[in-house]
């Protein structure tokens, strides 16, 4: 498995995790460029073996599901143009795509995939730990501490992302 992790990048599995529905899903593209075939026979084997992704597995996007993803994610922008509409792959979905694949690579960074979405997974739990655990704080001491944990709370928020300047720079 050691060649799985110079073939595939962590990085690049991470971001290709998205939020969509109130899911952690990959879409399709994604996961055929990781698994080394094209996304028309990643789809192809999906269809012959469509008993094994029922909903909670995956997913159509809708067309505006499709344009706010495009939106987000720059590595996505190919899709922009494209008249298809991609697939949703939960963590199950994945695995499972892997399995109807069943190719050397495929089975080799599902591996990877998995990880990466118990990572994520571990992560947002961490998160809504601490956010307990302040609420808590806050509720066993007075007023006077209320700066802090504000100031705490705000330190928790992502940070927004930056804003493009207009036109063509300072005069």
């Amino acid at each position: 498995m050691a060649s799985g992790t110079a073939l595939v990048p962590r990085e690049r599995i991470n971001q290709s995790i998205l939020a969509v529905r109130g899911h952690r899903v990959m879409l399709d593209v994604d996961l055929a460029t990781l698994y080394g075939v094209a996304t028309k026979r990643l789809n192809e084997q999906v269809k012959r073996n469509r008993q094994r992704f029922p909903p909670d597995f995956m997913f159509r996007l809708t067309a505006g599901e499709k344009a706010g993803v495009v939106a987000n994610c720059d590595h996505l922008s190919t899709l922009k143009f494209s008249p298809s509409i991609p697939y949703a792959f939960t963590e199950h979905g994945a695995i499972m795509a892997a399995s109807v694949l069943n190719t050397p690579l495929a089975i080799e960074v599902s591996v990877y995939v998995v990880r990466a979405f118990i990572q994520v997974r571990e992560a947002i739990a961490t998160h809504k730990n601490l956010a307990n655990k302040i609420a808590q704080l806050e509720r066993r001491y007075d007023a006077r501490f209320k700066v802090i944990f504000d100031a705490i709370r705000q330190l928790m928020q992502p940070p927004a992302p930056p804003k493009r300047p207009i036109g063509f720079g300072p005069k």
